[in-house]
């Protein structure tokens, strides 16, 4: 009998396509268990801004296709930069589309933040965290990482090269698996 395979949402918050958050999305998916099936969101660009008056029951069809791919998930991991002392726009975003609609409500949601700065983009990390406790997302205790000098420790071919990062990054994703399962 084959287990079902827990499907993992990966969200990150920049739209540069050699961004290190996307690239530590990509390293997670190559450590993580056979039993785990990682899908990227990649429409972050498509989402047009929020707006309460076209957020009805038919909303755009890119609207419509996050929100499909957030409930489908058993848990979301989020990787996002600081961009200006926060959370980029884009990213933001996204999850004014999820409040009223309520796909993260008790999700399980790991939240790394990556920075090339020391402190890991720490801002962004709190800011993201107070928007993601807000909208009830379940965030278990060791899911969240904020990685400082992140283009240090992984490589550009999503290899993850410093030992403690890639101790932290396994714990991330067993808290995260454990509760999903």
């Amino acid at each position: 009998m084959n287990a079902k395979k827990v499907k993992i949402l990966a969200i990150s918050g920049s739209l540069r396509k050699n961004s290190s958050n996307t690239t530590i999305l990509l390293a997670l998916s190559k450590i993580s268990p056979l039993e785990t099936d990682f899908h990227f969101y990649e429409g972050l660009e498509n989402l047009p801004h929020f707006n309460p008056e076209i957020d009805t029951e038919e909303p755009p069809d890119s609207v419509s296709n996050f929100r499909k791919q957030l409930k489908e998930a058993d848990g979301v991991i989020i990787c996002t930069p600081e961009y200006a002392r926060g959370v980029p726009g884009v990213l933001k975003n996204a999850l004014d589309w999820a409040v009223s609609s309520g796909e993260f409500m008790n999700k399980p949601v790991a939240v790394i933040s990556a920075s090339s700065h020391s402190s890991g983009g720490e801002k962004a990390h709190e800011s993201i965290m107070l928007t993601l406790e807000m909208i009830q997302a379940k965030i278990p205790e060791e899911s969240t990482l904020r990685i400082g000098a992140a283009g240090t420790k992984i490589s550009k071919n999503a290899e993850i090269i410093d030992a403690f990062t890639k101790k932290e990054l396994e714990n991330v994703l067993h808290s995260l698996l454990s509760s999903v399962t």
